[in-house]
């Protein structure tokens, strides 16, 4: 698998040496000042690639184009966006970045209720607390009905929870929820946030999967034209936040979203931590089912608790299999070889990574994107790959 680290650009604060340092071959990165919807231009990209390539590494994937809300939406700048994303998709292609993730979810990205969850042994990890997120959602954001989506027990819990809080402990976990991905496109306030879930609540789930196949029409045959594989990644977490519809968040979603554009560059970015946040997700089996059409992976692991609550553990220690889904991986990269397929080798990253070490006492870590986290991450999963090749080698 091709060993890849999620990099920030120029202002990240983990430079690409140590990125070589911590063992990683390819790059993945985003042109993050640009604005969502514009199209990136080529002298950028290739500016972009020549730093990449000057540290002695490989831009192996775009994560991510963001989609703007228009198409999402399917309102009336929805064409204008979209031949947008098709030409940056073109200009991606002379430059020779071969795969796009992405994601359909609307309003916000990933969401945790806790960024600097304490761990048993001082680190400090992203969480999703269920009766968190229900206190803010019932008695910060007090969106309509909102109590209804919740039992009585959760209820009760978000209550006693929000009671206890001092206001700038509300500020924080509102910031936590809404603040969006590092590099991302931003975050809402209170009334914006209740005006798009409102918007989304209405279009539902068969509203935003048909938005999707409109906008996978016209993306995908430019993304074969020009060698570009395009890579759905997973909603995150994998069930309904707010109410709002989610459509890539079980296996049948795949199928569906495969369906709609029946050609291998209508791909997946198999996450490990997003898919495995739901129970009824065998990783092994999609890697198995899915596998011609995994483009990219990310790999990091989860706890479960029994009301939908989870926080991110170590790489290897959670509640998901990660030595089985990379040997399936593996066994889909040598039935590509085999048969002389494109993409061979898989991209893979270390996905998030726990705070530790003298980086606890740094400001300016991104929650989830450590430095010695991600290393360590990386370094085990070099490890399993390792051995399980070698494995193979005497079969």
């Amino acid at each position: 698998m091709k060993k890849c680290w999620r990099w920030f650009g120029p202002n990240d604060p983990i430079s690409l040496q140590k990125i070589a340092q911590a063992g990683a071959t390819g790059i993945v990165t985003a042109l993050h000042e640009i604005p969502t919807g514009e199209v990136w231009p080529v002298g950028d990209i290739e500016d972009r690639n020549s730093e990449i390539e000057d540290a002695g590494l490989k831009w192996s994937v775009v994560e991510s184009v963001p989609l703007h809300a228009d198409i999402q939406k399917g309102n009336a700048g929805r064409d204008e966006k979209t031949e947008a994303y098709k030409q940056t998709i073109r200009n991606l292609a002379e430059v020779g970045v071969g795969v796009i993730c992405y994601n359909f979810m609307p309003i916000v990205d990933w969401t945790r209720t806790e960024l600097d969850f304490e761990l048993q042994n001082g680190a400090r990890a992203l969480r999703f607390d269920a009766a968190q997120f229900a206190a803010y959602d019932v008695y910060m954001l007090k969106r309509r009905d909102a109590a209804l989506d919740y039992d009585d027990d959760l209820l009760a819990r978000a209550e006693s929870f929000y009671a206890s809080l001092s206001e700038d402990e509300r500020v924080t976990l509102e910031k936590s929820i809404i603040a969006g991905l590092p590099g991302g496109e931003g975050s809402y306030d209170r009334e914006g946030l209740r005006a798009e879930i409102e918007f989304f609540r209405s279009l539902g789930e068969r509203g935003l999967r048909e938005n999707l196949e409109v906008f996978l029409s016209e993306v995908v045959p430019v993304a074969v034209e020009h060698g570009i594989a395009m890579a759905i990644h997973p909603d995150d977490p994998p069930f309904s936040l707010f109410g709002i519809p989610r459509i890539v968040s079980t296996a049948d979603d795949v199928r569906k979203i495969f369906a709609l554009q029946d050609n291998a560059a209508n791909g997946l970015t198999l996450c490990a931590g997003s898919f495995g946040a739901r129970a009824d997700n065998d990783l092994t089996q999609m890697a198995e089912e899915f596998g011609e059409r995994i483009h990219f992976v990310h790999l990091r692991n989860v706890t479960r608790e029994q009301d939908g609550s989870f926080y991110e553990s170590d790489h290897l220690d959670g509640d998901n299999d990660l030595i089985s889904l990379l040997s399936a991986l593996l066994q889909q990269e040598s039935a590509r070889s085999e048969s002389g397929g494109a993409m061979s080798e898989i991209p893979m990253r270390p996905d998030h990574g726990h705070t530790m070490g003298d980086e606890l006492e740094q400001s300016g870590v991104n929650p989830g994107y450590s430095y010695v986290g991600r290393l360590k991450g990386l370094a085990e999963l070099r490890g399993v790959i390792r051995t399980l090749e070698w494995q193979g080698s005497l079969q």
